[in-house]
């Protein structure tokens, strides 16, 4: 985890980089496509994402290694070859993983956070889940086990498939001429993140846009046909964490209302948006039908408020650097102290932005709890390494507090936006 935690700290600079630079591109243009909110919600969610994945939280149902063991056939030396062959079996599960999200209900709670966004960005490819929580990815690497491909390499490759898939996120590139035959490109993953009819669940590859050719799931993106982007059950908050888990808490609520028991086992494996028949009638849950008549999710805020989400998320980013860049050198207490501080502060501060009244008390005993824990004697040593994290932390807890009395008396105006 140390070595991952390293790697990050070199990518996501870089990934802040881009972001920056297009959201500069977008203004110079005149054709923005970033939002404030929405996009500190983006980066708040890869910052969940990271904490998931540098503690290793999930299992693992069944292992590569396991499978590589038991069906190995050859044993591909090293060489260019097994690299390429590698890349392209990761590829082909990466389809058929992601064709797996989009096509079964309770797998889809697993990826929707990821097209949860109304906007299309960088920013909006750095929502990625902590909802995936049962490794079983495995099972759609059966070419590269049977190929003897060594899990190292599986290992190596993995990340650079993960940071390709970056780039192709975004509004400001149109069509590329014959690489649309070759690679994904950003016209075909704005057809995939759009919600209109003839686009849903279309153009589910990765890197290469063959699979989406071979298997049927490819749709051009047509000039006539804007793509509008979203969910079809808009999920109309920030909070990243909702976020991750309201599809499942839905399926949860329909599995125990419903009378008919098959139902209240079948509804998590069928296709995605089922719902039994008796629950769908007395509790309707609308869908956006019109596409185009659609209104974002927007809040009314003040610039207090702006200023007070942008306090927070610049906190997050230094504590997040310092947690990554000392991760080998935190004690165990230290590293889960660290990530319970930046998972409360995303579902703070984000919650407080949708406008909830709740997220005050909330923020008020985060702020009050972070400080007591700050000055027990059980920190001597956190103030001993390094006096100035103790400071910082100290000021950040204390502004904190000020800013959530602050803004208590005007919240942002929350709106529930009714599907067309």
């Amino acid at each position: 985890m140390e070595t991952y935690a390293k790697i990050l700290l070199i990518a996501i600079p870089g990934f802040l980089v881009l972001v920056l630079l297009e959201l500069a591109y977008g203004a110079w243009k005149k054709n923005q496509t970033y939002t404030l909110m929405d996009t500190l919600s983006s980066l708040s969610s890869g910052m969940t994402n990271i904490l998931k994945d540098v503690f290793g939280i999930g299992l693992i149902l069944i292992s590569y290694p396991y499978l590589k063991d038991i069906l190995a056939v050859i044993q591909l030396e090293e060489s260019v070859l097994l690299y390429f062959a590698a890349f392209i079996c990761i590829d082909f599960a990466s389809y058929w993983n992601h064709r797996l999200n989009h096509s079964i209900n309770v797998f889809w709670n697993r990826h929707i956070v990821h097209h949860s966004s109304e906007e299309f960005n960088l920013a909006c490819a750095l929502r990625q889940s902590i909802s995936s929580l049962l490794g079983f990815g495995a099972l759609f690497l059966l070419p590269a086990a049977v190929l003897g491909i060594p899990h190292k390499v599986i290992t190596v490759l993995a990340p650079l498939h993960l940071f390709g898939q970056f780039w192709y996120h975004t509004k400001h590139i149109g069509k590329l001429g014959w690489l649309e035959y070759i690679l994904v490109t950003p016209s075909q993953h704005r057809v995939h993140h759009a919600i209109n009819p003839i686009y849903i669940d279309k153009n589910l590859s990765a890197i290469f846009c063959v699979w989406d050719r071979l298997f049927g799931t490819f749709q051009e993106e047509l000039e006539e046909e804007p793509c509008v982007y979203g969910t079809l059950k808009p999920v109309q908050t920030w909070n990243p964490v909702l976020i991750n888990f309201q599809h499942n808490w839905g399926l949860a609520k329909d599995a125990w209302y419903t009378k008919n028991w098959l139902d209240k086992f079948r509804l998590w494996f069928m296709p995605t948006g089922w719902r039994p028949a008796d629950v769908a009638q007395r509790f309707p849950r609308p869908i956006v039908e019109d596409v185009f008549a659609q209104k974002k999710y927007a809040p009314v805020y003040t610039n207090k408020h702006k200023l007070i989400a942008l306090f927070h998320f610049t906190s997050l980013t230094l504590i997040l650097g310092y947690f990554l860049s000392q991760f080998g050198e935190l004690t165990y207490t230290n590293q889960i102290a660290f990530g319970v501080l930046i998972f409360t502060t995303v579902f703070g501060f984000t919650s407080l932005m949708d406008g909830y009244r709740w997220a005050v008390p909330f923020e008020l005993l985060r702020g009050i709890a972070g400080l007591m824990f700050l000055f027990t004697p059980a920190n001597a040593m956190l103030w001993e390494m390094n006096h100035y994290l103790g400071l910082g932390l100290s000021l950040y807890f204390t502004l904190s507090l000020a800013a959530c009395l602050w803004t208590y008396s005007s919240l942002p105006k929350r709106i529930e936006i009714a599907t067309a």
